[in-house]
């Protein structure tokens, strides 16, 4: 699944050729995604500018004005497997290309979601962050509002295990299974430590490295795992730098000892028994 940082890059690499575009068309050849696919935003949107991209957690938010200076917004998500490209109006789409953003240049912004797991819905003209989906999100990871000690107040008496926590939204967006692993690794704690027992020191580490290690997947591109491609069909190059995560029994990078894998809620991680306790 796209994390945070392949959301930013697909948005970083769409936006420039969005912004100030007019919406000629948009088709939607298949309307069964992750929700239905609401019938008039096909009708409502064409001859719409495209202000800006934005990004809350793993939504994508495009922002758009019309006419009479109306704005609206609609709110994408990737889903398991998504991708959005810029491709010229002319190449024909293929099986799983389900939406086109017509443009008024001859290109298309062009959603391709083979699992079908993506989502394409509006959100409430004046206030689009009041959507459901968004309202209830916890701070972005790169922001002022997450830090050690918002983590440490909002753990206090929760026996959930740490890894658990982070990758909960509503406490922090954008730290799925590949960050949070990472993160854990490079601040030197068991991912099935609980929550609650983890001292504002640790936490302050924690945020720092959090903050370091998705900034720096930005910067390269995200993570390529799968199905993922960035708006210019390009894989990203994060993965070189995993450290923990998918290296069951290699020796860690700073001690030697074998990487242990354990499930963790159906979910698999990945950690050093001498570097993280």
């Amino acid at each position: 699944m796209p994390e945070l940082p392949e959301v930013e890059t697909t948005r970083r690499g769409i936006e420039p050729h969005l912004r100030m575009r007019v919406i000629r068309e948009i088709i939607i050849r298949q309307p069964s995604l992750r929700w239905p696919v609401p019938d008039h935003i096909a009708t409502t949107y064409p001859g719409q500018t495209i202000v800006s991209v934005g990004r809350r957690g793993k939504y994508l938010l495009l922002s758009t004005i019309d006419k009479h200076a109306v704005s609206s917004t609609l709110l994408l998500h990737l889903g398991m497997s998504g991708s959005l490209r810029i491709v010229e109006q002319s190449i024909s789409p293929g099986k799983h290309d389900h939406v086109d953003f017509v443009l008024d240049n001859k290109t298309s912004l062009r959603f391709h979601d083979p699992r079908r797991f993506g989502s394409l819905l509006e959100c409430p003209s004046q206030q689009p962050l009041s959507h459901p989906l968004l309202k209830q999100l916890g701070p972005e990871p790169l922001s002022d509002e997450f830090s050690g000690d918002y983590l440490y107040q909002r753990s206090r008496n929760r026996r959930v295990s740490v890894k658990s926590f982070i990758m909960d939204s509503h406490v922090v967006v954008g730290l799925g299974n590949i960050y949070a692993t990472e993160t854990l690794y490079e601040a030197g704690i068991h991912p099935a430590r609980a929550a609650g027992r983890i001292s504002t020191i640790r936490y302050n580490n924690l945020a720092q490295h959090a903050k370091k290690i998705i900034a720096n997947a930005i910067t390269q591109g995200g993570t390529t795992l799968r199905d993922f491609v960035n708006a210019a069909g390009k894989p990203g190059y994060f993965q070189q730098q995993l450290k923990v995560y998918g290296r069951e029994n290699k020796p860690c990078v700073s001690c030697h000892t074998p990487i242990r894998k354990m499930n963790q809620n159906q979910r698999s991680s990945w950690y050093c028994p001498h570097c993280q306790h």
